[in-house]
Order: structure tokens, then sequence, then C-alpha cells
């Protein structure tokens, strides 16, 4: 008889459903590709996990650590940052980004790991909070998640959260200018404390221009400002940079966009009540959940890349450029992608309510097709072209992952030809059924799949690479996916 599943593998399939894939949107902008992406994510879930659980319980593997004040979601993210900067002194740093190998070396890393009064505002303040009173705050900030969604997640009353919500930006503001007050610094510094302190909290007061000639060149005052400030906008900003580090507006940036597909195309994936938008999502929601319940979680994870097939990169991101564009492994999403179509509604179609792609268009839609694309419906995604068409894309499909009844999956396409759009159909033999997928949103109809370029990477030199990933569920067998189709023309099978 299989053990029965502990309070404590419960848990952790809940922290799986809910911060995965914040998790894996920051590692991808650490490193330079997917595979990568994923084994960081992996390792710095674990510890992740690892960390709470010890501050949940009082204990500490080091005599003298202090329990973990932040939420789960920031708390995981430092632990991505901490293993990116551990690959790099083991000597992995060629997995990251070099952007991020040059600010982990340099003094604005240090900042993070020296002396408490030195660590940047924002950290010490949401550390300062209350956990509930923190996690309220990044997620309505920083995850840009909507209200009634951190209501329900937090387990508050949606009538009252907007207000609450108000009183926890104020708490959060009082614990920075406590903290700035605390920490050490010049005269100069000091005789502006005050002034900074009123300035911020009206609406309506001009910055004396001492003041902003030294906020220009002072970073310690600078970000206390932004802390300090909570209108005009800029307090995501302060919290993402100030929490996180390095890439900390890209990862912000890129739960916006989240945000954004998920208002366009498909409800936020934690909303449970809404019901499943594709088919099967619902149903791969719950074997997922109720497979990391039976298995423990940490391990599966950190096996996640050493089961990748032989000779399979998974790249599918590239190195420098701004963060923010790249194409994120799961930014919008991974465990809970966003998979909604964006961009204008006589543009973008979207999946009807029985999973299929209404790709009509629409009678006031002018424009012509795009350069570099073929037009095309989820019926017409493989128009079996004649056997002497010379493919003119290759693509490879890497079992990333794989327990009972579900397995996690990613699709690189080379294409020859530059696009300004893209979709990628292939068929399942086994009757898989794709639940959740990031870099581009996804339709299934018995067992051909749809995958739809997201807004942020539709656009594909020649000779380029598109990349996208998901979670599908399986029952019998799990053979791999095939017959692809870019744009409505055969692929040929690369890996």
């Amino acid at each position: 008889m299989p053990d029965l599943p502990t309070p404590q593998d419960a848990t952790e399939a809940a922290l799986f459903s809910e911060c995965w894939d914040a998790v894996l949107s920051y590692a991808d902008l650490c490193t330079a590709g997917s595979a990568a992406a994923n084994q960081l994510a992996a390792e710095a879930f674990s510890t992740g996990i690892r960390e709470a659980r010890e501050a949940e319980t009082g204990t500490f593997r080091s005599a003298g650590r202090r329990p973990a004040r932040l939420p789960r979601i920031p708390l995981l993210l430092t632990a991505v940052r901490t293993t990116a900067a551990a690959w790099e002194e083991s000597g992995q740093g060629h997995k990251l980004d070099p952007d991020l190998r040059l600010w982990l070396n340099s003094d604005k890393a240090a900042r993070y790991t020296g002396p408490p009064l030195q660590r940047p505002i924002a950290l010490r303040g949401l550390r300062d909070m209350q956990e509930p009173d923190a996690a309220l705050l990044w997620l309505a900030e920083v995850e840009a998640l909507p209200l009634h969604v951190v209501a329900r997640r937090l387990g508050l009353d949606p009538a009252t959260v907007s207000e609450e919500l108000t009183q926890v930006r104020g708490l959060f503001r009082d614990r920075c200018h406590r903290n700035h007050l605390d920490t050490p610094m010049d005269a100069q510094c000091r005789s502006y404390a005050r002034l900074l302190d009123a300035v911020t909290r009206s609406t309506a007061a001009d910055t004396p221009v001492d003041l902003s000639r030294h906020l220009a060149t002072c970073v310690q005052c600078a970000e206390a400002a932004a802390c300090l400030r909570l209108h005009g906008g800029g307090l995501p900003g302060a919290l993402a940079g100030g929490v996180i580090g390095w890439g900390g507006l890209a990862y912000l940036e890129r739960r916006r966009r989240a945000t954004e597909v998920r208002g366009a195309g498909r409800p936020d994936p934690v909303d449970a009540d809404a019901g499943p938008p594709n088919p099967g999502a619902h149903k791969a929601r719950v074997v997922r959940n109720g497979l990391l319940v039976a298995a423990v979680l940490v391990s599966m994870l950190a096996l996640a890349v050493s089961m990748m097939p032989a000779g399979s990169t998974g790249d599918g991101g590239t190195a420098g450029g701004d963060p923010s564009d790249r194409q994120p492994v799961a930014g919008p999403d991974f465990s809970a992608p966003v998979t909604g179509a964006t961009g204008p509604a006589s543009k973008s179609p979207a999946p009807s309510e029985t999973g299929t792609w209404d790709d009509s268009p629409a009678p006031t839609d002018p424009d012509p097709e795009p350069q570099g694309t073929q037009s095309s419906t989820a019926d017409e995604d493989h128009p079996n072209p004649s056997a002497s068409e010379q493919a003119t894309c290759g693509v490879q499909y890497d079992l990333v992952n794989e327990w009972p009844d579900g397995f996690q999956a990613t699709v690189t396409v080379t294409t020859e030809r530059a696009l300004d759009d893209w979709r990628v159909a292939w068929s399942f033999r086994d009757s898989q059924k794709v639940g959740q997928m990031w870099d581009a949103s996804f339709a299934q109809n018995g067992s051909r799949v749809t995958a739809k370029a997201a807004d942020y990477n539709k656009t594909v030199p020649a000779n380029g690479t598109l990349s996208f990933g998901f979670i599908a569920s399986w029952e019998d067998e799990n053979s791999p996916a095939y017959d692809f189709a870019l744009n409505g023309h055969d692929c040929a099978k690369t890996g």
C-alpha cells in the first residue's frame, strides 16, 4: 500500500501550484536558456521550501540563523538569486546571463548579503512586516494579481481587501521610514531625512531643488524615497528592485504582461472557481497537485533536468539584450501559466468554450496577412502539403520531466523563414491532455493541439528559433508528440 500523503506534502504541493511560475520566470531571466532555467528553478525551489519549513518549525540547519520572514514568493525569488550566486562560485557561471554574472561580482550584489543595516530599504521593510501583510502587498503590487484573486489566495474578504491593501501600504511605508533612519548615513543624508519624509507623504508637495539634486546622486536616499512615496506608481518597482535585486524591474514587467494576458483571454490560473478555460485544464491541475502530494516534490524537481532526453539542450532563450523581452520559460507563467492570447480582439483569436480556436477574421479587420506567416485555422493547421514540398522548419520535442499521470515538455522550432506570427500544431497518440502552457496560448481538439504565439514572442527571424513549454496529463502511455506543423507547413523532427 502506498504511503499516505502527509500535511507537509500537501503544503509543498500548494507551494508548487502558487509559486512555481514566478520562480521559473525569474530563473529564466537569470539564465541563458530553458534547460538551465529549469535546473536553477528546481534547485532554488528546493532550497526555498526547506528554508520556509525551517522557519515554520523553528529548526535551523546553522546555529544562530534567523527565521525567514519574507512571504513565499519573494522568499523563493531570493533563493533563485542566491542559488545563481552559488553557481557562479562553483564554476557553473556559464549557464547564467552575462549581465547577472557581472552584477554578482559587484558591490551591488554584496549589499544583499552584507550587514543588515546596509541592505536595501525595501527588503528590510518587507521583512519587518507580518507575513500575511507582506504577502498581500507583494501579490497585489509585484505579482499584479487582481484583488479578488489575492483575497481568495490569502483567505481575505473580497469586499474589504482594497481597504486592507491601503493600510498595508501605510505599514510598509512606516517600516521603511524607520529603517531609513536606522541606516548609517553621513551628515548630509541625515539632514534631508525629515524633509524626505514630509515631501513623500504629500501628493501635492513639490520636491525642493536641493533635495532633488541630492536624490540624483545618493542611491541610498533615492531608494528610501521610492519606498516612502506611495503615490505615483513607483512602489512596485521599489519592491521588486529592492527585494529581488538584479532583474527586478524585468521580472515586474513580466508579471504585468501576465496579468494583461490573463485579463484578455484566460482567468487567473489560481481561480479554481472560474472553471477550466481549456479542455483538461482542471483535470491536469488536480492530477498535478495529487501527484505532488503523493510524491516528494523537492526530489521530483531536482531530477527534472537529469530526465531530459540525451542530446537535448532545451535552450529557448538568448543571453544579453533586454531580459524582459526574452522568451520566458514561465513569465507569463509556468505551473499557473498565462495562456490567453493578447493584442487587439480583432486580430488575436481566442479559444471557444469547447477549446477550439475561432480564427475567422473579424469583419472590421482590414489588415492583410502579415509577411512571413500563413493563414490557418485549428482545422487547417496541417493541410497535408505534397510529399515533395521540402520542410522549412525543424522541431525538437523534449520530455523534461514525467511522473505518474503527468509530464512536462518543451517544444523548440527552428524556422528558415522570418515570421511575424506563428502557430505550432501537433498530435498526441495516447489521449494526452494539455493543461498548462507558457510562452504560448493553446487549444486542444481531440488529439490535435495548437499553440499560438504570445504577444511578446511573435516575431522570429529567418533561421531563428521559437520555444514554449507545457504540462499535460497522460493515462496508460505517453508517446512523444508527432505530426508537427508551423503555420500549416510540416516540420521535420530534429530530436
